[in-house]
């Protein structure tokens, strides 16, 4: 009996055992799922490592808090922790973890499912770390959370339609994501939700209205998304709603007119850079609570509503950026808890209201960018908190008033492009003040030294003034000065020391970044050496006419951190040193108008950065060096108006990117790159002035971006290439002062765009375009070239027509069979003329017909003896029958003489002169006969020129038949020869 009884016990606690070793979890699995996370993440600063040991127990680890019943794992804070790493699943083991915080944090990668199993969480924040992926659905499945914290991490996808049905929830925040998609209209179905953050993500459509039925709802923010449509309208009272943000998205429309009707503990309202209009509703103005009103950035119209005085609770006041107009409102005087008041660019009118002084709270106040007008008022001085003051882009005028230069508050002071007048007070105190602007005035006088009590100043800017004087030296004391523009002044530095001048002074400005003193009379002697000792920081140094002369110190290779120096327009010489080849940041170097000389240094293809290289106007001299192909980043490059030689470096075109290319006026020679077609993208190519020759390569055609091209007065021939109709964008084409021949292709006319052509002083011939942008040009465009035909506005020939061409060439075949026949037989007519007056003279003169020669022994003069003895003059050319170059044989011209143009033809000279001055055209030896011969020989000649005439009319159907052409040489002959005998 003893036995069994001792089995038994043994046996039930054998079941014992069994039935805790598979009970539920306990602490023992929290404790490895926190060492599983442990060594699955990276902890630089060892927090973990050297707290979450096997020797200590679980509760007591660092971030890791136990329920007070259950020693079990309730609570994981480990935020601000600089952890990293991905979240591992065993964490989904946690079952009596309700509160979850690891914010800030660098955890990355997608959330395990796992994490599901989390039932009793109430409490997650994930927030502020790397988090990518969508944002899971199974966080629907935690019916007891209360917030839930995701912002500031990378996850995409959509609002899961599961998180809208968390009966619990009371704070959802997912700003600052990639979210997009619409904002689910589900998301009304959160009866607890009192704080809903979407903003900064990419949610696009309307706003649901949803959310105007979550009668818990305090904030709601929805900021810099791609919101479209109106507000909806709220059909009830919202009494704990106190926050909107609406701002920065594409709402439109009017705002509901009682919208503010249902809101009655709203503080802060933010429908601002939105495309609102109409007015602001008058329900607003009823608002007791009121603190914050942005509205600016929409296009609300009408006057500034008066209404507005009325919220005195009011803080913030933006309403700036929209079409108001009129004066403000005197009832904004009202506002006296007022800390922000702007109406930026708000086409506000009228004087500055006196009533500003009165808020005695303000920190901000902004007016810029209307057309206030009057002077500034004194008690804008008055003001005890203000910090920013923002009075620019006014119509402002007279001195300002000297108060303000005495502030102990003043930040931020903006008077830029005014009308202000007057001097700079000489005891500034201005200790909190760090940016000074007062560009675009009128402003005289001297800078005073006590500038330098403002002690905190960051930047100054005052160009665009009248003041002179001595730059002070005490800007040396500014040592947090970083941008210093005192350009378009009348300023000067003191010519007895220059390496103790204002230059040298600013050597002290360890944090200066900009200086820019442009079009001063700062310098009248070298530009000291000092210059290298600016600061290290310095990246923009910009000195153009400021009359400097001497060379450029080697020591400007310091500035080592320069990203654009800028010295044109003064009186520089020698060489550009070669110690810029150590400004390895620089992007612009511009030395243009000066008058430097030697070569262009190779040290400048150091500069890998460099997009602008604007060397113009100077004596450089020597080729172009070719390692400038090797600047990859040149957007720009200037070099004309120098004495470079050589030719264009082939080099040039691997810069692929250039957008300005400009080698005109030198004297480079040699042939166009034959791939020039590689800037694809210049807008700007002036090669002009230079002794460039060969053709005009086909693949010009492949700078399809040009916009302005200049060739002109090269040495470049053959014809214009058909690709050039490939620049579609092409302004301006200047070809003029080279060798160019054939035609103008028809292509061109598709260039639309085309408002300047000039081909003028070539060798081209044919038809002028007519068609397209070519109708709008001049005969300045096509003059000097050889045989131009065109519209009659440019006072060319008439061009054959189309129809008449096929017809032409037939006829000049003809003539070149016939016309040889006709211009014989007119010589042997003008020879017979000759003969017979001379024989007749003879006649007279001689004792008896015996002695004369009979008529049968008369040699027969064949037309290549008439040629020959006329010296080729009566050469028949039928290519240039058009010309008329192959009828005036006898006037002892040529067409090519110099009398003769595009406006004045052989031809057109003939047919003037006849018949009135027919002795100025027909050679003199066919008239040196005397009486009545000279008579006949006159009109005879007369009869000839006016039938080659009409043998030569420019239209085919016009000219005279070749039969009717011998009939009538006959008739010539015999009137000729009974005018002798008649006159004899």
């Amino acid at each position: 009996m003893m036995t069994n009884t001792h089995l038994m016990l043994v046996l039930l606690v054998h079941i014992n055992c069994f039935s805790s070793s598979i009970e539920s979890p306990n602490i023992t699995t929290d404790q490895s799922a926190l060492l599983a996370f442990k060594a699955n993440i990276e902890d630089p600063r060892n927090i973990l490592a050297a707290n979450w040991s096997m020797f200590a127990s679980v509760c007591d680890w660092i971030g890791v808090g136990c329920g007070s019943k259950h020693p079990r794992v309730t609570s994981l804070n480990l935020s601000n922790k600089s952890l990293s790493g991905t979240i591992p699943p065993h964490l989904g083991n946690l079952s009596f973890l309700a509160r979850f915080d690891i914010e800030s944090n660098s955890f990355l990668g997608t959330l395990p499912v796992e994490l599901s199993n989390l039932h009793r969480l109430k409490y997650i924040s994930f927030a502020k770390n790397n988090f990518t992926g969508d944002i899971p659905s199974w966080f629907g499945s935690f019916p007891k959370l209360e917030a839930l914290f995701l912002q500031d991490n990378y996850f995409t996808g959509v609002i899961p339609s599961s998180l809208c049905y968390l009966p619990k929830l009371e704070i959802l925040d997912l700003h600052q994501n990639n979210l997009k998609g619409q904002i689910p209209e589900e998301i009304g179905n959160l009866p607890s939700l009192n704080k809903l953050y979407l903003q900064n993500n990419q949610f696009s459509g309307p706003i649901p209205s949803s959310i105007f039925n979550i009668s818990s709802l305090q904030d709601v923010a929805f900021k810099s998304n791609y919101l479209s449509g109106p507000i909806p309208s709220i059909p009830h009272n919202m009494s704990s709603l106190q926050i909107i943000d609406f701002g920065w998205n594409n709402l439109t429309g009017l705002l509901p007119w009682n919208m503010f009707d249902h809101l009655p503990r709203l503080q802060k309202t933010y429908l601002d850079r939105n495309q609102f209009s109409g007015e602001i509703p008058a329900g607003l103005f009823k608002h007791e609570q009121l603190q914050v009103l942005w509205l600016s950035h929409n296009q609300f119209g009408g006057t500034v509503p008066e209404g507005l005085g009325n919220l005195t609770t009011l803080k913030q006041l933006f309403i700036g950026w929209n079409n108001f107009k009129g004066e403000i409102p005197w009832q904004i005087g009202s506002l006296i808890g007022l800390e922000m008041l702007s109406f930026i660019h708000s086409g506000l009118e009228g004087p500055i209201p006196l009533f500003i002084g009165n808020l005695s709270l303000l920190t901000i106040l902004d007016l810029s960018f209307n057309n206030f007008t009057g002077t500034i008022p004194i008690e804008i001085s008055n003001l005890p908190n203000l910090d920013t003051l923002y009075l620019g882009d006014n119509n402002l005028s007279g001195p300002i008033p000297p108060a303000i230069f005495n502030s102990s508050t003043m930040v931020f002071l903006s008077l830029q492009t005014n009308r202000l007048s007057g001097h700079l007070p000489p005891s500034l105190w201005l200790p909190q003040l760090e940016y000074f602007y007062l560009a675009g005035n009128q402003l005289a006088g001297e800078i005073p030294p006590s500038i330098s009590n403002a002690s905190y100043l960051v930047s100054i800017d005052i160009p665009e003034n009248l003041f002179s004087g001595y730059l002070p030296e005490s800007f040396g004391s500014l040592i947090y000065l970083q941008d210093l523009n005192l350009a378009h002044n009348n300023f000067s530095s003191k010519p007895s020391s220059p390496e103790t001048s204002f230059i040298s002074s600013l050597t002290n400005c360890r944090f200066l970044k900009d200086i820019y003193i442009d079009e001063n009379p700062l310098f009248n002697t070298n530009l000291p050496a000092s210059i290298g000792n600016l600061s290290d920081s310095l990246e923009f140094f910009s000195a153009s006419g400021c009359n400097i002369n001497g060379s450029i110190p080697r020591e400007i290779g310091n500035l080592t951190g320069l990203l654009s120096l800028n010295l044109d327009n003064n009186e520089l010489i020698g060489t550009i040193p070669t110690t810029v080849g150590r400004l390895r940041e620089l992007q612009s170097l511009s030395l243009q108008d000066n008058d430097l000389d030697g070569l262009i240094p190779v040290d400048i293809c150091h500069l890998e950065r460099l997009s602008y290289l604007i060397l113009t106007n100077n004596e450089l001299s020597g080729s172009i060096p070719a390692c400038l192909g090797n600047l990859s980043s040149l957007k720009s490059l200037f070099l004309g108006s120098n004495r470079l030689t050589s030719s264009i470096p082939s080099s040039l075109t691997r810069v692929e990117d250039i957008l300005q290319l400009n080698l005109s006026w030198n004297s480079l020679s040699g042939p166009l790159p034959n791939d020039i077609g590689k800037w694809q993208v210049v807008i700007d190519l002036d090669l002009s002035g230079n002794q460039l020759y060969g053709d005009i390569p086909d693949g010009i055609g492949g700078l399809i971006g040009i916009i302005h091209l200049s060739l002109s007065s090269n040495k470049l021939q053959g014809s214009i290439p058909e690709s050039t109709a490939s620049m579609i964008d092409l302004e301006f084409l200047d070809l003029s002062r080279n060798n160019l021949s054939g035609t103008i292709p028809k292509s061109l006319e598709k260039l639309l765009n085309l408002k300047y052509f000039n081909v003028s002083f070539n060798r081209l011939q044919g038809e002028v375009l007519n068609g397209g942008a070519f109708s709008n040009y001049s005969i300045q465009s096509f003059m000097g070239n050889q045989a131009f035909c065109g519209p009659a506005r440019l006072h060319l020939p008439t061009c054959k027509s189309n129809a008449h061409r096929s017809r032409s060439r037939k006829v000049r075949k003809l003539l070149a069979y016939i016309l040889p026949l006709v211009v014989a037989a007119t010589m042997l007519v003008l020879a017979l003329i000759i003969i017979s007056v001379r024989s007749r003279k003879r006649k007279a003169s001689l004792p008896t017909q015996g002695d004369t020669l009979p008529l049968a022994t008369w040699r027969r003069i064949s037309y290549h003896e008439l040629q020959q003895a006329t010296d080729g003059r009566r050469r028949l050319n039928d290519t240039n029958h058009d010309n008329g170059n192959n009828w005036l044989y006898g006037t002892r011209k040529r067409p090519t003489d110099e009398m003769f143009s595009d406006e004045m033809s052989l031809k057109d000279w003939v047919k003037q002169c006849l018949p009135s001055t027919l002795i100025q055209v027909v050679d003199a030896n066919l008239l040196n006969s005397t009486g009545r011969e000279r008579l006949a020989a006159k009109d005879c000649a007369l009869s000839i020129l006016q039938l080659a005439g009409e043998c030569s009319a420019d239209l085919p159907e016009e000219r005279i038949d070749m039969k009717n052409v011998v009939v009538k040489l006959r008739k010539i002959k015999t009137k000729f020869l009974k005018d002798i005998e008649r006159r004899r």
